[in-house]
Formats: structure tokens, sequence, C-alpha cells
């Protein structure tokens, strides 16, 4: 909250413990996406999410599309050798080939 990162109807909030009135706005930032909500009604009790999601509009656009993240190749086989292909190494370096 200190970053500046909520702002309620338009000013930075410094205090977690800002009152919010029916009507305001409140607007989150995060690097890649803003979003902004209205407050519709107040909450009476702490409830389920399904309880707190009819307390506001949210106004904000689609949450952006993060872009994947390419896989680790594949094992060329490179590194330590595992115990199936040592086996199969050692079988046939001992096929009595004289």
């Amino acid at each position: 909250m200190r970053d500046g990162k909520v702002r309620l109807n338009g000013s930075k909030i410094t205090k977690p413990s800002s009152k919010v009135e029916i009507g305001d706005n409140l607007v989150f930032s995060t690097s890649d996406w803003v979003r902004i909500i209205e407050v519709v009604k107040m909450g009476v009790r702490r409830g389920p999410a399904s309880e707190a999601q009819e307390l506001y509009l949210d106004h904000s656009g689609p949450r952006p599309v993060k872009e994947k993240i390419p896989q680790n190749p594949k094992y060329e086989g490179k590194g330590r050798p595992t115990g199936k292909w040592r086996r199969a190494l050692h079988s046939f370096s001992n096929s009595g080939l004289d």
C-alpha cells in the first residue's frame, strides 16, 4: 500500500485502514495489469468468495495473457550415464570378442 499501487477515488492510499464507502472506486495496479473496482455494497461479515463478489463491480479489462516460457531442451545424451545405459554398454563390451 505504501508503494502507491492502490488508489481510492484517484488518490494514493497510504494506510491499510482507509475507509471505503459505497460508490468509491479502487484502482489496483500491478506490473502488467490495472484493475478498477467500484464498491456497490458493504459487507456485514467475512464470508465466502461468492458473497464477496456481489459487493463490487469489476470495470477492468481482461487480464493479459502471459507468454509461455519455453521448456528445457530434450536430453541429448550428455552428462552422467544412467544405470540402464551402463548395463547396455557393459553387455556390448563383454560379448566375447577376443
